[in-house]
């Protein structure tokens, strides 16, 4: 554990702070350039995007305070650029449409975040015995599972409402170029009948040469990201699992896992010594996993 020296933080958790700092401000300093270029341009829905972004920025920071929890710098960072991603690169320049598998990539980490989410939500009732579980790691881990797929699910019903209510499209379409259906089987069988669309015209325009095919209305989208999603919440319940298997080791988990903090132990450090030169550990800086010290050694 790695505490205050004369009011100064010692180096690892002064380069843990400077990364973080980092990350967001340039992060923070790009969103603002673009919604400058937004107001000048009269793009006031890209100006929602880019204040929506800059609350979301905001979020880790509250969700440590009011949870008592500590999250680790890289997955810090893994979730600052996803917002960034998703919000200002794939909403406001348009990589959602420009650049394929965009969607794909963000929905995969999108499980994987929501997963640790999860999996935090439950180490919550065993804050008063950090790293010392009493439910099982094949718990934890389902549960971290199962929470990141709801969360999945959630979301598709948010962009199937929006689509119908609102009249968007973010459940993007394919384009489909066979039917395989049993309704088209004339003897009423249930028998799959394979039809290639060679020919299709919509309001007299040829839609064989523009867009290649029969639009699909979202239904291969949202099976696509509830896919993905499971391949990302399967991928941080397995790192959880192992995580909690070993009690708490690995470099890997440790840097990707949010731990509690200890509330007893917060209020110990904010009592002053009996010197009375200030608290009795010289500060209140958050306890930092072995593994963590490693990782920030």
């Amino acid at each position: 554990m790695f505490r205050k020296n004369n009011g100064q933080p010692k180096a690892p958790e002064a380069r843990r702070r400077t990364r973080r700092l980092t990350i967001r401000g340039v992060l923070s300093f790009l969103i603002l350039l673009t919604l400058i270029r937004s107001i000048f341009m009269h793009r006031f829905e890209n100006v929602f995007v880019c204040v929506l972004s800059l609350v979301l920025f905001a979020m880790p920071l509250l969700i440590e305070r009011s949870l008592a929890i500590d999250i680790p710098p890289l997955m810090e960072a893994i979730i600052y650029c996803f917002i960034y991603a998703a919000e200002i690169l794939g909403e406001i320049n348009s990589f959602y449409t420009l650049i394929p598998g965009w969607d794909t990539m963000l929905h995969t980490i999108n499980g994987f975040l929501v997963a640790a989410v999860g999996f935090c939500l439950v180490d919550l009732f065993d804050r008063s015995e950090r790293f010392s579980f009493k439910l099982s790691p094949l718990f934890l881990a389902i549960v971290a599972f199962c929470f990141s797929m709801t969360v999945g699910v959630l979301w598709e019903f948010f962009e199937f409402g929006a689509d119908q209510f609102l009249g968007t499209d973010m459940q993007k379409d394919f384009i489909v170029q066979q039917v395989n259906s049993v309704t088209l089987n004339p003897s009423g069988l249930n028998e799959v009948v394979h039809v290639p669309i060679e020919s299709l015209v919509v309001n007299g325009e040829d839609w064989m040469e523009f867009p290649g095919g029969y639009v699909d209305i979202g239904l291969i989208d949202t099976m696509k990201d509830l896919q993905v999603n499971f391949i990302g919440a399967v991928a941080f319940s397995l790192i959880g699992f192992f995580y909690v298997k070993s009690r708490g080791k690995g470099r890997l988990a440790a840097s990707l896992i949010p731990i509690v903090l200890d509330p007893e132990e917060d209020e110990q450090a904010e009592q002053p010594s009996p010197d009375g030169a200030g608290p009795e550990t010289g500060g209140t800086e958050k306890k930092i996993s072995p593994d963590r010290e490693q990782n920030d050694g």
